[in-house]
């Protein structure tokens, strides 16, 4: 069966955590966001469906913390190279998932949230990011480029809802792109809504990883510094999402497939991909040979190579 489980991935809000792939690949999502480190969405969906069955989740998830022989794990995310409240198992597999003791997170993209379904799913988590990169129309379909069956009110309107029946942890991200949802009234307006919503931190940060679009660049310091002076001058706790150079990732027993399963969602630096390999006993002739099979790519981002999972092999597939 396919790996469903990866990591503990180490990520900036949830410590160690153990990813949840539960969307089938090749990348399925209701938006193809310009910054997207897993690359272009190839199948653009907003119907929800079961993609794997919730015991087969379980079972993976049980054997990769027998296997970690009671490393730390903060978290149990939901986090997939697709947006994962399109699985209609959702809430399901939460609460099965809660049987193990580890918190559950789940990353959306938010847009699916003006479902009651999707909202009732959520709310079973421990902790739910949002993502609000921009909350007018034609900024949001720069950026996010949405499916053209869902439309922003709706989005912003089922946030609203969510935030106030929520009890959870509440958390919002915003990436900032240069010269799309980086200017002054953009960053005032996107602070005033989530200032309405109240989340427990709102994040903001710009991509540290490579983009879907080679075009996209990073925003001035100067208009983070500012974004952050708005989000604080309208009480949010703000913090700002900075690369890390150290970052350890967790080790389940087959190096190929924790590889591959690993940059499917979340690429791996040359730096970080030579580490992980040595660590567990391998050669990096091992890396080689995916990138020659056509498995992974390797791409440079700001000076810096990167080894993501290769969408074009699927999209020839298809």
């Amino acid at each position: 069966m396919e790996r469903i489980v990866f990591g503990p991935v180490p990520s900036r809000r949830f410590g160690q955590s153990l990813g949840i792939n539960n969307i089938f690949s090749p990348k399925r999502c209701s938006y193809s966001c310009i910054y997207c480190q897993i690359g272009r969405t190839l199948i653009y969906e907003i119907e929800r469906k079961e993609f794997y069955k919730v015991e087969d989740i379980k079972k993976q998830v049980k054997e990769v913390i027998e296997n970690l022989k009671g490393k730390k794990i903060d978290y149990i995310s939901f986090v997939p190279d697709g947006e994962p409240t399109l699985d209609i198992n959702l809430g399901k597999e939460i609460e099965i998932l809660k049987e193990f003791g580890i918190k559950i997170a789940v990353i959306t993209n938010s847009s699916l949230i003006w479902r009651k379904d999707v909202r009732d799913d959520l709310k079973k988590a421990d902790c739910v990011s949002l993502k609000i990169d921009a909350v007018s129309v034609a900024i949001w379909k720069k950026i996010n480029r949405p499916n053209k069956k869902i439309n922003l009110e709706s989005i912003l309107e089922g946030i609203q809802i969510f935030s106030e029946e929520f009890k959870g942890q509440l958390l919002t991200e915003t990436l900032f792109i240069k010269d799309i949802n980086d200017s002054k009234e953009e960053i005032e307006k996107i602070g005033e809504f989530i200032k309405k919503i109240e989340p427990e931190i709102a994040y903001i940060g710009y991509p540290t990883r490579p983009p879907a679009e080679k075009w996209v660049k990073i925003p001035e310091k100067e208009k983070i510094d500012f974004a952050y002076i708005v989000f604080k001058s309208k009480n949010l706790n703000v913090k700002i999402i900075e690369k890390k150079e150290e970052r350890e990732f967790g080790f389940t027993g087959d190096l190929v497939e924790d590889i591959l399963s690993i940059v499917s969602v979340h690429p791996m630096s040359e730096k970080e991909i030579k580490k992980f390999v040595k660590d567990n006993r391998g050669s990096f002739d091992l890396v080689k040979s995916l990138i020659d099979r056509g498995e992974i790519v390797e791409v440079e981002y700001m000076g810096e190579k990167y080894y993501r999972r290769n969408l074009n092999k699927w999209k020839n597939m298809m």
